[in-house]
């Protein structure tokens, strides 16, 4: 897996648009497209300011092996393992609980 998988899969754990992202990180929207497709060189500060935003360490921006899986709640339980078996952040875990409540909620809601 390569770190633009990485980036892309954190942020839509997180619910962030490219374009959220690309303005927190002061580029555009279609550099910050390049970046996660691995079409684009990207620096080591940019990759600060995005481990950043996105609320992870480098560590986990930079890492070559598979992090996630493809499907949504098999990332948040991949990314909880990740966590905890690197100090786990509490308020990423927060996140994550508050979108499955939300998920819960609307499947709720539709029956």
């Amino acid at each position: 897996m390569n770190i633009g998988n990485n980036i892309k899969q954190i942020r839509e754990l997180n619910n962030f648009t490219q374009g959220y992202v690309a303005d927190e990180i002061e580029v555009s929207q279609p550099t910050y497209s390049r970046i996660e497709n691995g079409a684009t060189p990207i620096k080591i500060e940019t990759l600060q300011r995005i481990a950043e935003v996105l609320e992870v360490d480098l560590n986990t921006l930079l890492s070559t092996t598979k992090i996630f899986n493809f499907d949504k709640t098999a990332n948040q339980c991949d990314f909880i393992q990740n966590q905890t078996n690197n100090n786990i952040d509490m308020d990423m875990l927060r996140k994550i609980i508050q979108e499955e409540l939300k998920i819960i909620i609307n499947l709720c809601r539709k029956k």
